[in-house]
């Protein structure tokens, strides 16, 4: 059985997302992203499903200032649709609701909906602990935004499904790994591979570091800058680019971007995911 670390309470859209990729898994909660990579690092679990951005709420910032410092592997990406839920105690009807809370992210997903219905948000540490303390609470005033796992687990109601402000809003999980998977690519198999970077000091470092892509033709579908440490120099980049490094078109671009970069360090390469099919792939 796959045991699987994720950052939240059960009910959590990040436990959804380890149900959905590991349905006979083992699941780990985890009161922080830190705890769920170091399961993994020191054995205890196989592996951790970490969200690293939000089609409306953008990236998980912090994830960015963690992935740097940890040396496991992204083996795979996983899509999960959000479907945030406003959550009541059994019996309370909508406009009882004067307060909702949830994790930050949940509520800038739903920031519209709130101001529309005039309750004020309140931010909590995660969308289902927030879920789980209501059910504990006697508040008939307060509410909260989670997932429908999170009602079912802990029996709260539905007051409105699908609560957030945009239609398809989506989070993108890395899963990560103590070792390397897919080193060889399958043919006929489309890849992304996740890559970490600093600069040179040299003029227009980071245009000739790039430039390796374009010259060979290779997709380059995210570019992050990142904090290096104490300092304010965001100076070092994590880059997802369509493509395996056993390509050659690939190969030649990491190849002309070790040149002009100070390191670089493959995070992993991994299957696309189905999602990518609608907009990335032709």
């Amino acid at each position: 059985m796959t045991r699987v670390a994720y950052q939240g309470t059960a009910g959590a859209y990040s436990h959804l997302a380890c149900a959905r990729m590991f349905p006979n898994g083992e699941y780990l909660a985890c009161d922080d992203f830190v705890g769920a990579l170091e399961l993994v690092s020191n054995g205890f679990a196989d592996r951790a499903m970490i969200p690293l951005e939000n089609s409306t709420a953008g990236r998980v910032e912090e994830i960015y200032r963690l992935i740097p410092a940890t040396k496991l592997y992204a083996i795979a990406e996983h899509f999960e649709p959000v479907n945030h839920c406003l959550l009541v105690k059994p019996g309370v009807t909508l406009g009882s609701i004067k307060e909702v809370r949830s994790h930050p992210q949940a509520l800038a997903q739903c920031h519209q909906r709130l101001i529309n219905l005039g309750i004020r948000p309140a931010a909590a540490v995660d969308t289902a602990l927030s879920a789980k303390l209501l059910a504990e609470s006697s508040d008939s005033s307060v509410g909260a935004i989670a997932s429908e796992l999170a009602a079912e687990l802990y029996g709260l109601d539905i007051a409105h499904e699908n609560f957030q402000d945009v239609t398809g809003n989506t989070t993108r999980f890395l899963v990560f790994s103590q070792t390397q998977e897919h080193i060889q690519a399958i043919v006929g198999v489309k890849y992304i591979t996740s890559l970490l970077f600093a600069v040179r000091n040299i003029p227009a470092a980071l245009y000739k570091a790039l430039g390796g892509f374009a010259t060979n033709g290779v997709n380059m579908i995210k570019l992050e800058s990142y904090m290096d440490g104490g300092t304010m120099e965001a100076s070092h980049f994590h880059v997802d680019i369509h493509g395996h490094p056993n390509e050659p078109a690939v190969a030649n671009a990491l190849e002309e971007l070790q040149y002009f970069a100070r390191e670089m360090r493959i995070l992993g390469s991994y299957p696309a995911h189905s999602y990518r099919q609608r907009t990335d792939f032709v």
